[in-house]
């Protein structure tokens, strides 16, 4: 069974796709975001994955990639265009090579047009294809900067996608209408720039003509990707909190699980977001905490301090978990939850004020 995730960056407008054989657990993304490998990397462990490869279909003007820093988390190799002149990956990829994870595979074709070192990978049955910035959903990359040719990238298309299986679905670098995925029957006939009868005289009047102004991260991110994505200082951006040993969740959210917060509760604010009879309830309330329901904290988060980490509790995490989010809107920046809640707090054996026995709660939890 495959594993398929389409991801999307809304400061770049890039997709990310992550693949994966489901039985052996084997994954690959293709052209992670440097901004967002901490959700990808959170998804990749939800999913129970084991990330092989990070992958790129060409070296991209628009924003750093996420090669480097998934390395140094996950431990996967980095691959890409043996013609992109990037340096530091592991592997350096030519037509027809495969990448293999678990049972599945993507085979290697060369796309150039774009950039010179751009890639199309091929799922193996040809259901599905990834196509950079060489064919978009009713466009193209454009070819005028990082030796672009519009000939070539004309010869792109016919030769390399359009050879491929009408319902083969197509999987861009980026859209910035909002549209996830097209067919190659689709663009060979409604793609008003390569389909139907157009000629590569008509292609190549058409992007010499563009007159578009050059992306606005082309400077740092051209230079940063001929790196595959390794930062020019030791300073990592997607640093995890160093106050406690915390989860993040493809959620967008930090956590906590109860054996950590016994060992910070002297040096964080325990927030209990739930009602007064639930504080005071059979599972009882963490010993110092906080009440202020969810309901009023918006209002009420002047009362919590800003230099002591906060951890937001209710009965399960699904309330505090919100709470986490009104909390960063509040400007608090060193906030988790903890995962399970007061549930799993109790069921794990750790002390509470008030509240039942274990075997009551047990019982109530139901």
């Amino acid at each position: 069974m495959l594993v398929f995730r389409q991801l999307f960056d809304p400061s770049s407008s890039t997709y990310t796709y992550l693949l994966a054989d489901r039985k052996s657990g084997e994954a690959v993304v293709v052209d992670p975001v440097f901004e967002q490998v901490r959700r990808d990397a959170a998804l990749i462990a939800e999913l129970g994955l084991r990330l092989v490869y990070a992958l790129e279909t060409h070296v991209h003007a628009d924003h750093v990639t996420g090669a480097w820093l998934l390395k140094q988390r996950t431990g996967c190799r980095i691959a890409v265009s043996a013609d992109s002149g990037a340096q530091g990956a592991d592997r350096y990829l030519v037509a027809d090579d495969v990448i293999a994870f678990g049972a599945r595979n993507l085979q290697v074709r060369k796309t150039p047009g774009h950039t010179k070192g751009c890639l199309t990978y091929v799922l193996d049955d040809r259901s599905m294809a990834f196509t950079g910035d060489c064919l978009l959903v009713r466009g193209s990359g454009r070819t005028d900067f990082q030796e672009g040719d519009p000939a070539a990238m004309y010869h792109s298309v016919h030769q390399e996608i359009f050879t491929l299986p009408d319902d083969c679905l197509l999987y861009p670098a980026h859209d910035y209408r909002g549209l996830t995925v097209t067919s190659v029957g689709e663009e060979r006939r409604f793609n008003p720039r390569l389909g139907g009868e157009i000629g590569e005289a008509d292609f190549t009047g058409y992007m010499r003509n563009l007159h578009l102004a050059h992306p606005k991260k082309i400077d740092v991110a051209v230079p940063a990707n001929l790196q595959c994505g390794r930062p020019s200082t030791a300073v990592d951006a997607a640093a995890d909190p160093q106050w406690a040993a915390l989860r993040y969740s493809f959620a967008g959210i930090w956590e906590i699980d109860p054996h950590g917060l016994e060992e910070q509760t002297s040096a964080v604010q325990i927030l209990d977001v739930r009602e007064p009879e639930e504080f005071s309830g059979p599972l009882g309330h963490i010993r110092g905490a906080v009440l202020i329901p969810l309901g009023v904290l918006a209002e009420r988060a002047g009362e919590l301090a800003h230099d002591r980490p906060i951890v937001a509790v209710c009965r399960a995490g699904s309330r505090s978990a919100q709470a986490t989010v009104i909390l960063r809107e509040a400007g608090f920046t060193d906030v988790a939850n903890l995962a399970g809640g007061m549930l799993r707090w109790r069921a794990e054996g750790h002390t509470a004020e008030g509240g039942a026995t274990l075997e009551y709660v047990a019982e109530y939890s139901i």
